[in-house]
């Protein structure tokens, strides 16, 4: 729900105080500033050139991406044209970093958001091309709300009012594969698109939508937007009836690992572990942390300071590791 919002004390995560607002790079006559003030929030390249040279180059924070825990990524438009900021919050460690894809030391605010990025971190937006980062900006509906999983309300409304029904999908009630297929839609990859952005509605094959590459089993499958892929290769995957609901319900926020380790003991015996003659009962809640441990990401990394984070997302191959 809080995949992308607009800016405001509550959506925006970063540190604007004096000695936290300052991202220095690898290169010692550039920095980035963010500041807070009464007309919004702001990222701005300064580079200082001997004796006294310097360049500014300033952009306002219009839309915030990503709910915080982990970090928060923050966009801008020009017209209506709309690219991401150089520069990305790190929670974890309460610093300023490049953005994904920007490169340390350079003062670059070029790089575009295509309707595919916005697909997965907004309900919707209507996409007027050329170019692909060209958006109708009063068209956002901004985060993941109900319609992105239960199809569109404007259509159950006109049917309701003619007293018909059947028109708002329970995902519950789809087929095994058009669950997952749901799901998939943001958490496969990007994949190949093969309509335009937003056109997939639930309950729907997504294949017709998008091509996702199927992959040989032993490819390594990155833990970043592929927990699909990972859940696919798992044995409990492959020899049960589960699907991502199995074990989360999207209506609330899941954080604690040892509900989902009680999830894993609706099908298995903590006695049947390797590790249950040592540990004992103190494996209750633990199967997640060993079975579908924090994972690099090799696809999503930040530069600061000189130095690169890859951050950690949670496996979703359920395995012996």
């Amino acid at each position: 729900h809080l995949s992308s919002r607009l800016p405001d004390e509550s959506s925006v995560e970063g540190k604007f105080t004096p000695g936290s607002n300052i991202l220095r790079t690898s290169n010692s006559y550039f920095y980035f500033i963010m500041n807070a003030s009464k007309d919004g929030y702001f990222q701005t390249a300064v580079a200082r050139f001997p004796p006294s040279d310097t360049i500014f180059h300033q952009e306002r924070i219009d839309l915030v991406i990503g709910s915080g825990r982990k970090g928060q990524t923050y966009l801008y438009w020009k017209n209506s044209d709309l690219f991401e900021l150089p520069v990305t919050y790190w929670a974890e460690t309460g610093e300023w970093m490049n953005s994904p894809g920007y490169p340390d030391g350079l003062p670059n605010f070029d790089k575009p958001i295509i309707p595919r990025c916005l697909e997965c971190h907004a309900t919707y937006i209507e996409s007027l091309p050329p170019p692909l980062n060209h958006f109708d900006r009063a068209s956002a509906v901004l985060g993941i709300t109900c319609e992105k999983c239960h199809g569109p309300g404007k259509t159950h409304v006109e049917a309701e009012r003619l007293h018909r029904t059947g028109n708002i999908i329970n995902p519950a009630k789809l087929s095994r594969e058009r669950q997952i297929d749901l799901c998939a839609l943001c958490h496969a990859g990007p994949g190949n698109p093969r309509t335009p952005a937003f056109s997939f509605v639930p309950g729907a094959d997504l294949a017709k939508y998008i091509a996702i590459p199927d992959n040989p089993a032993d490819t390594p499958i990155d833990v970043h937007a592929h927990q699909v892929q990972l859940l696919e290769s798992s044995r409990c995957f492959r020899s049960s009836n589960m699907t991502c609901t199995t074990c989360h319900d999207v209506h609330t926020q899941q954080r604690d690992t040892g509900y989902f380790s009680g999830r894993c003991l609706t099908c298995h015996k903590v006695e049947s572990c390797g590790k249950y003659p040592a540990l004992g009962t103190a494996l209750l809640h633990k199967c997640v942390d060993c079975h579908m441990p924090l994972r690099e990401s090799a696809v999503i990394a930040f530069d600061a300071g000189g130095h690169r984070v890859n951050p950690q997302v949670r496996s979703h191959r359920i395995a012996i590791y």
